[in-house]
């Protein structure tokens, strides 16, 4: 059972690793879609969250919500609450740029997708520091 338990966490991890990849290669290219990149660092986030919540034995809602997931984990462990912020900030991200005319600008900034980055990868290295060895990618 443990063994599966790590397994899945890890599965959570990589994927949200993925995420964080796929926001940089688009990215990082001339003509990348910043709106599809930015998507990627909430997806990001939410997935690792909810590789924590699964650690911890923690019901993972069917939500992309990240205040949410925060709360959950910040109920367990006090120290998500600085995350906080960072939570409401990428969360509309989920479909902000996705859809049209949900925002006033149909495509992010660099400096707002640059923050978005270093906030989903905060969340998830905060999140790989506080797994073990074998629950990690």
């Amino acid at each position: 059972m443990a063994d599966n338990l790590a397994r899945l966490v890890c599965d959570w991890l990589t994927k949200a690793a993925h995420d964080l990849q796929n926001a940089r290669i688009v990215s990082a290219t001339p003509e990348g879609p910043l709106d599809t990149a930015i998507y990627h660092c909430q997806q990001a986030a939410e997935k690792s969250l909810k590789g924590w919540l699964t650690w911890r034995g923690i019901a993972v809602a069917r939500t992309h919500d990240l205040i949410l997931l925060i709360a959950d984990a910040a109920d367990d462990m006090p120290d998500f609450a600085r995350f906080e912020e960072v939570a409401e900030i990428l969360t509309p991200y989920i479909s902000a740029f996705r859809y049209p005319g949900l925002t006033d600008d149909p495509m992010p900034s660099r400096e707002e997708f640059d923050s978005a980055l270093q906030h989903a990868q905060a969340i998830y290295d905060f999140v790989l520091n506080l797994l073990p060895p074998g629950a990690r990618p």
